[in-house]
């Protein structure tokens, strides 16, 4: 499977973008879609994440109420709509697989996820 993130770009605080994640190739329906994201010196962080089969989600506290996070299944796409954006928003967004076998709770670990591709830069202007 290939990744490919898009829909980044420079905003003003309080503004919104949608964030786009392509995948190409089968995800198997245990599999779990993440949105993290990394801000220059900062380590990587699980932003939000979505189940395939289900579509259950899991939020970061930091995005809770402003960050949504949706799949469309048969166009193989899983988006990161970002409201009430924040300067502290800033940063590289990145979207990957957690290849799962059987239904599994959420984890938040970088290394439990992989099939990343590039990311799209998000900047929020003051």
């Amino acid at each position: 499977v290939q990744l490919q993130a898009s829909g980044g770009g420079l905003v003003q605080a309080g503004g919104s973008l949608r964030l786009s994640c392509a995948a190409s190739g089968d995800i198997l329906s245990n599999w779990h879609i993440g949105w993290f994201r990394q801000a220059p010196g900062q380590e990587r962080d699980l932003v939000a994440a979505i189940t395939w089969r289900e579509g259950k989600t899991y939020y970061a506290d930091s995005v809770k109420g402003r960050f949504t996070i949706s799949r469309d299944a048969a166009g193989n796409m899983v988006y990161l709509r970002m409201n009430g954006l924040k300067p502290e928003d800033t940063a590289v967004y990145y979207c990957a697989t957690r290849r799962l076998p059987v239904r599994t709770p959420f984890s938040s670990r970088v290394s439990e996820y992989g099939d990343w591709g590039q990311g799209t830069q998000v900047t929020v202007s003051s």
